[in-house]
């Protein structure tokens, strides 16, 4: 019998503590998860537990929300981020790291951070949630995935301006993600022989040189060197033909080059599925595929669709590599 999935609470004046009870209220003892964090953040009516140890979770999840009770300063106040909360939304995290570490969790789902608020709050030195959990993991890269069931799709560059991917696209970078990706889809999603498609930088793949030569001096050389090892990679192909149904059809995943040609295709496809999943972790990181949400937290308008999903990856990933 496989351990629960860890939840941690995010950003408590978002709209975290209202998707994780409407999740419990979906999935109930379906799918066993705990909550790590103040009971007390909670929405009022929602029926929750103080459990001691992820253990008792299994049991008590078919009659009530899980919670391992971690210690916050002040009560929540929706929409509007604590200060003195700072540091325990960034422990929670750890402990979060530290349950699925020693086998105690499943695998890690996180609810959204405010990276601004923990900045403010706690000096939080990361650019984000992903590189933090890479820094308590102890890796030097980690490559994120957006997936839901009709798309998986991997930006290799993610967080800059347009400007600036020709330059950090290197080669090395490119056969990382996908080495990162192939292996993740074996250990994690269960695929012996992985089928990958990747993305041009430049519109029709560069047109043979005349649109760019990044295709030709730095992505084509590197599928080139993969596929004489055995992997099964398509392209470089033009990002406006990979991403129709036929086309997907064709590889398990999609390598893009940045984070629109990325991200715009899942979202469009379904948008409220999508599940930002963190690979090349030691352990099962998901999480939802929004943000905290603060214009909304507390006004019962909250979609739980994404954590859901995030929940239920998590665990079909945690079982699929743990066996």
């Amino acid at each position: 019998m496989s351990a629960p999935v860890a939840l941690t609470c995010g950003e408590p004046s978002g709209i975290g503590p209202e998707i994780a009870a409407a999740a419990w209220g979906a999935l109930r003892g379906d799918l066993p998860f705990f909550l790590i964090g103040d009971p007390a953040h909670l929405p009022a009516e929602t029926p929750h537990v103080v459990i001691d140890h992820p253990a008792e979770a299994r049991a008590a999840c078919a009659q009530a929300l899980p919670v391992l009770r971690h210690a916050f300063d002040g009560v929540r106040s929706p929409g509007t981020p604590n200060p003195a909360q700072a540091q325990a939304v960034i422990d929670v995290i750890a402990r979060g790291v530290d349950l699925v570490q020693a086998g105690e969790a499943l695998a890690l789902c996180t609810a959204p951070i405010h990276k601004q608020a923990l900045q403010e709050g706690a000096g939080f030195a990361f650019p984000g949630h992903t590189e933090y959990l890479a820094h308590l993991a102890g890796v030097g890269r980690v490559v994120m995935m957006l997936a839901s069931d009709q798309l998986r799709v991997v930006p290799a560059t993610i967080h800059m301006p347009i400007k600036d991917v020709p330059q950090a696209l290197t080669a090395d970078l490119l056969e990382q993600t996908i080495l990162i990706t192939h292996a993740a889809l074996i250990r994690n999603f269960g695929l012996t022989a992985p089928r990958l498609a990747v993305a041009g930088l430049n519109p029709h793949a560069g047109e043979g040189g005349r649109m760019g030569r990044e295709e030709i001096e730095v992505i084509a050389p590197v599928l080139e060197r993969l596929r004489g090892e055995g992997f099964d990679l398509r392209g470089p192909l033009s990002g406006d033909t990979m991403f129709h149904a036929a086309a997907r059809a064709g590889y398990d995943a999609a390598i893009a080059m940045y984070h629109d040609q990325a991200l715009i295709p899942i979202k469009t496809l379904d948008f409220d599925r999508g599940v930002n999943v963190t690979l090349g972790l030691p352990f099962i990181r998901t999480s939802p595929d929004h943000g905290t949400a603060l214009d909304i937290a507390g006004q019962g308008m909250a979609n739980p669709t994404s954590l859901i999903e995030a929940l239920r990856m998590a665990q079909a990933m945690g079982r699929a590599r743990h066996g």
